[in-house]
């Protein structure tokens, strides 16, 4: 009986990327990656370009943030204000507004998807869920495509903070994320735990033990698993390990960012793209906000995001980072235009707004729309595929890239989806 691939974890914890150093040989999940196009590997050598992917976890209301509707029964409590780019944004995001000339808002996403665990799902990987298949999210196509040919990076090429992300599907475990929390702990790691000669000798053993399971000719799944070992062990003895240390920042710049667990994931993912990672998510929760929607707002939510998103973007800009830096902020839905009687907003699939910049995208635009209620989209909506289509475009990653699952089914970069034209330039 064929093994679900619904078993495959959604990352890489601490636990599980360390326990690979003291355990014997393990079967790691069962669906594989296969085939890759090889032809492009020289054009995306060059490349060195990121991603930073804020998660707004839980659906945040968009249409009290970044599409307000002034004058609306929709409308809400809060009100719009300038920026720097073409557009208005709630008003308690004034930090923010003065980086939107970096930003650009995609104002007609439009999924059918108002559950958390599928919207979730969708929004990662661009594919519906299915129960035959486990897509890899964006993070993993990343590690595999810009990751592997950064032979110099020695910390993993997708990292999660403050919270997992989807899981690499038949992209394997090499490629999944490594979570780390806020203040970038790693336990296990770079300490004097392991004596050189000790471990020296134990990875000797292992390499034995490796060799043979490959030489065995049981499929991918003994290399999958020697790659995890490797990491882990390079994850151990790198001085790249200074990355993580977000402490070591100037006092200024981690004030800048706020002494939150979300503004120190954005000062860490900062500090990971500039030492080469190409792919960090960073986890903000609690916006799923059926009640008391304002306050928790105003008191909470926007504060928070403002400091970090703004702090981020101008951050990345200054150090000449930005350039080649995509940032991307969305969750996994919007919410209802119509106020509920608890003074909170609903799961709402069909009209909502995502925020991405950098990576030479055109900043400071926006791209599509929604009426004046907030209910539908006037004019082209875009799916979760359209969206990383666009950050692929970016990052110089070819959107003819096919993979194929170990039952032989072709599987398209960003579920086939377009370039946006107006971000493009």
């Amino acid at each position: 009986m064929a093994r679900s691939e619904s078993n495959i974890p959604r990352g890489m914890s601490r636990r599980h990327f360390m326990r690979h150093l003291s355990t014997g040989a393990m079967t790691l999940p069962a669906l594989q990656f296969i085939n890759n196009l090889n032809a492009h590997a020289a054009d995306i050598k060059k490349n060195q370009k990121s991603c930073i992917l804020l998660w707004l976890g839980g659906g945040p209301p968009t249409i009290d943030m970044w599409d307000l509707k002034p004058g609306s029964k929709n409308g809400g409590e809060l009100s719009p204000i300038a920026t720097t780019g073409d557009m208005q944004i709630s008003e308690a995001l004034p930090k923010t507004a003065q980086q939107m000339k970096h930003l650009s808002l995609i104002r007609s996403m439009s999924t059918r998807e108002a559950d958390h665990g599928r919207g979730r799902y969708y929004m990662h990987t661009a594919y519906v869920p299915n129960p035959t298949v486990v897509h890899p999210t964006f993070g993993s196509v990343v590690s595999k495509e810009l990751g592997e040919q950064r032979p110099n990076l020695e910390i993993p090429a997708f990292i999660s903070i403050g919270g997992g992300s989807e899981g690499p599907g038949f992209l394997g475990m090499a490629n999944a994320a490594f979570n780390v929390d806020s203040s970038g702990n790693i336990r296990n790691a770079g300490g004097g735990k392991w004596a050189k000669s000790r471990l020296n000798n134990r990875l000797s053993m292992l390499n034995v033990v490796e060799s043979n399971f490959i030489k065995s000719g049981r499929g991918g799944l003994p290399q999958d698993h020697a790659d995890v070992y490797h990491k882990a062990v390079s994850l151990m003895t790198t001085q790249q390990l200074a990355a993580f240390k977000v402490n070591d920042e100037p006092e200024q710049i981690r004030e800048a960012y706020g002494n939150d667990g979300f503004g120190r994931g954005c000062l860490l993912a900062r500090r990971l793209v500039e030492s080469g990672v190409p792919f960090v998510e960073v986890n903000s929760g609690g916006w799923d906000l059926h009640m008391g929607v304002f306050d928790a707002l105003r008191d909470q939510r926007l504060p928070a995001l403002d400091q970090g998103l703004a702090a981020l973007t101008a951050d990345l800009a200054d150090r000449g980072l930005l350039e080649h830096t995509v940032i991307v902020c969305m969750g996994e839905f919007g919410r209802t235009p119509r106020i509920n009687q608890n003074v909170g907003r609903d799961h709402w699939a069909a009209s909502w707004s995502a925020v991405i910049g950098g990576g030479g995208l055109t900043g400071g635009i926006t791209v599509g729309a929604t009426d004046k209620d907030g209910i539908g989209i006037e004019g082209k909506s875009y799916l979760p595929g359209d969206l990383w289509a666009t950050v692929s475009k970016a990052l110089g990653i070819p959107l003819d890239i096919v993979y194929t699952t170990k039952r032989k089914r072709p599987m398209k970069i960003a579920n086939g989806g377009k370039p946006i034209a107006e971000l493009i330039g």
